[in-house]
């Protein structure tokens, strides 16, 4: 007798996903970005149940920053949450920085950070930033007052140094577990370090190249499903075939197992991952239950950047094969 598959109707609010550097070939940090690519990217994250994104613009000069920034700010699509800036205020030392240019990486600026704002419309919502950086805590402070979220990321903080950060009002650590050297101290460590603050909520790209599953599952447990956020970091290459693509200036190149990376490299460069699956990958790591997870993809997010989420998903969820397959997303 063969056995039912256990698949059950899913409807829960529609995913909020903070950290998107580009979608469906579309590159946000691009300055050749047009209007048509950036309502395409949007179009197609929706469907994947993403409602609520914030597209992401990593470390670059200045005039290139304020070109992206100037066209997404403006782009009136419903998805739009705000922008989230990554860098360049954050560490300048190999591993620790990711794929992050190093030559456009720069101390933590009051001035420089009014001016990207300025040229984003005011529509940065979201920072991260290496407190360690100098001037990285007077602008943390700054950005608080201000009702911008600040994130901890791309550092080779010490202890001391997060919990500076954390007394100036940082609440995220950013794709945690990522963006630091391959080789660490046992402990302490700034994977330790931001695992046991209670203070802080972390993001996890639960793609299955970022973290392994044990990693995972581990880490869900220590900062506790409460403090947990999912985010893709999907670049131009999510949901795209295998082949060459870009992240601002860096060549990419995704696999066909789904590894995103610069040829040659060993490091990661974002992913070509979407929420859906990621909710499917942590049920397939640890073991929670569907209904466990979701929040991490939905009120979670929205709760830290100060937003609720939009419109409601509705589809199916095999709990046999741990995949989450969206029928509808309606506002």
């Amino acid at each position: 007798m063969t056995r039912q598959t256990p698949v059950r109707a899913v409807e829960c609010p529609g995913f909020v996903d903070l950290q998107v550097n580009g979608f469906a070939g579309v590159d946000f940090n691009d300055p050749a970005i047009g209007d048509d690519d950036v309502t395409r990217a949007c179009e197609a994250i929706w469907r994947t149940g993403v409602t609520r994104a914030l597209p992401t613009l990593i470390t670059a000069p200045l005039d290139r920053f304020g070109v992206c920034a100037r066209r997404l700010a403006r782009h009136r699509h419903r998805v739009m949450a705000g922008l989230h800036l990554e860098g360049p205020y954050i560490s300048p030392i190999d591993g620790y920085r990711g794929a992050h240019p190093r030559e456009h990486v720069r101390d933590a600026s009051i001035d420089d950070f009014s001016r990207r704002q300025e040229a984003a419309d005011g529509k940065i919502v979201l920072v991260t930033v290496a407190p360690e950086v100098p001037g990285a805590i007077t602008l943390i402070e700054l950005l608080v007052q201000h009702g911008v979220r600040v994130a901890i990321g791309h550092t080779a903080a010490t202890g001391a140094d997060i919990q500076a950060a954390i007394s100036a009002g940082a609440t995220l650590s950013t794709h945690l577990g990522n963006g630091c050297a391959a080789m660490l101290p046992r402990h302490p460590n700034v994977i330790w370090e931001q695992l046991a603050a209670d203070a802080l909520h972390a993001s996890f790209i639960v793609d299955g190249h970022h973290l392994p599953p044990a990693t995972v599952k581990v880490m869900l447990r220590a900062k506790s499903l409460a403090r947990s956020v999912l985010v893709t970091d999907a670049i131009a290459a999510a949901g795209q075939p295998p082949g060459r693509y870009r992240l601002g200036d860096l060549d990419v190149e995704l696999s066909a197992d789904g590894r995103v990376a610069a040829p040659g490299a060993t490091n990661l460069a974002g992913s070509a991952l979407s929420l859906d699956r990621a909710i499917g990958n942590v049920a397939r790591f640890t073991g929670l239950a569907l209904d466990e997870i979701l929040p991490m993809a939905t009120t979670t997010p929205a709760h830290l950047i100060g937003i609720t989420p939009l419109g409601r998903v509705r589809g199916t969820w095999d709990a046999d094969s741990h995949q989450l397959r969206i029928a509808d997303v309606s506002v």
